[in-house]
């Protein structure tokens, strides 16, 4: 198999999980502050059918990885939700906001202990055949929980950060950071355009992504 076939065939499926469990991770938690909307509207599960957005899944990380961008970058369709039915609106929205993150964050401690396990414990005990195919899966995993956790950080609107960010702030100030949510996806494709992002979030990446897999 080719190389450029083999990463697409591996980051693929380590991109949809994460994106999924992030959007799920957002439904779950409304749901635990009294906002049903994601349940109602079938969205409240881990079935990678209902979260799939068929540019930010599939076409634009498939195009970026032929194109040897080494950030894999992509995301699932916005899992609805209605912040009026929280049974606490600030808090309910910091909670919700920063569960994606906490999620991604999580997948990457979770495969960043099996890569351990098989790396330090089984790569001598199972075929080569079997530990090498995983390590280089929970190793693409980890690397793209990260770029998903840390981007999603950044306090730019519509990104998770900003929703944080928002919830620290009186409701009555909340306005401003809707009305400047409207242009928070051009900001962000400019800033990416000029490698703005890059730099900021590409040093915490790596520096944890070592850090995890003992490198």
């Amino acid at each position: 198999m080719e190389p450029d076939l083999r990463n697409l065939v591996i980051s693929l499926p380590a991109l949809m999980m994460a994106v999924v469990f992030h959007e799920y991770a957002h439904g779950w938690m409304a749901y635990r502050m009294g906002d049903a909307t994601a349940k109602e509207e079938g969205r409240l599960t881990i079935n990678p059918l209902p979260h799939i957005d068929p540019f930010g899944t599939i076409i634009l990380p498939g195009l970026l990885m032929l194109m040897g961008i080494p950030i894999l970058f992509g995301w699932a369709k916005p899992v609805p939700i209605n912040p009026l039915r929280f049974r606490n609106l600030r808090l309910g929205t910091f909670l919700v906001s920063i569960a994606g993150i906490s999620m991604n964050f999580l997948l990457a401690i979770i495969f960043s202990i099996l890569y351990n396990i098989l790396d330090k414990k089984l790569y001598d005990v199972l075929p080569l055949s079997i530990t090498e195919p995983l390590l280089i899966f929970s190793a693409k995993v980890v690397l793209v929980n990260l770029v998903l956790a840390v981007f999603n950080a950044l306090p730019i609107p519509p990104l998770d950060g900003s929703r944080v960010l928002m919830s620290l702030f009186s409701v009555r100030y909340w306005d401003l950071f809707y009305r400047f949510e409207v242009y928070g996806f051009w900001i962000i494709m400019v800033l990416l355009m000029f490698g703005i992002i890059q730099r900021i979030i590409v040093p915490p990446i790596f520096f944890l992504y070592n850090l995890l897999l003992g490198l």
